[in-house]
């Protein structure tokens, strides 16, 4: 009786052995389609990256090109912009090279003029003198001119004479004395 229980549970053995290595194969079986078939998805996956890439590389070539021509536009349209500058500062400066002509015409007219009429004056006027004499009184006072002096109102208030005060000063033009300075006059008080 334990024979048949034997022969019986091994005959389920080899059935089961024989059940799970058809199972294991088929699953081998189904695992080696689902690695094939990643595989063939993997591929066409790869092939579309190229097919990407290549585009990308073309779509890049096409913006670089117009990015050149639209710089190339750009320099171009600047050199214009540069040239029409440049020939409206020469038709400017032609204008203003007029202007300035006769502005300087204008000027120099004036100046001759102004120097005719002071030329006109200094004949009117009387020789600078050049020499002085030693002939006037050692002793006197120091003087400062003041606002509104001139030798005369000083020779007349210090009771001195204009001529001494010229010579001892040796003043060769008496209209150019100035306010501050300081005059020595001869016998003055």
């Amino acid at each position: 009786m334990f024979k048949p229980f034997l022969w019986g549970a091994g005959l389920a053995l080899i059935a089961l052995s024989a059940h799970a290595q058809q199972s294991a194969g088929t699953e081998l079986a189904n695992l080696r389609e689902d690695v094939r078939l990643l595989t063939q998805k993997v591929g066409a996956l790869s092939l579309k990256v190229e097919d990407l890439e290549r585009d990308n590389e073309a779509l890049r070539k096409q913006v670089a090109a117009s990015a050149q021509s639209q710089a190339n536009a750009t320099v171009q349209q600047l050199n214009a912009a540069v040239a029409d500058l440049n020939q409206a500062i020469k038709t400017g400066d032609a204008a203003t090279a007029a202007s300035a002509a006769a502005q300087i015409k204008k000027l120099g007219d004036a100046t001759n003029a102004a120097l005719d009429s002071l030329a006109k004056g200094q004949a009117q006027r009387a020789a600078v003198q050049t020499t002085f004499s030693d002939n006037f009184p050692a002793e006197g006072v120091s003087y400062t001119v003041q606002k509104g002096d001139t030798l005369s109102t000083i020779a007349r208030n210090t009771g001195a004479k204009l001529s001494d005060i010229i010579n001892a000063n040796k003043i060769a033009d008496p209209t150019k004395v100035r306010v501050g300075d300081t005059l020595f006059i001869p016998g003055g008080k």
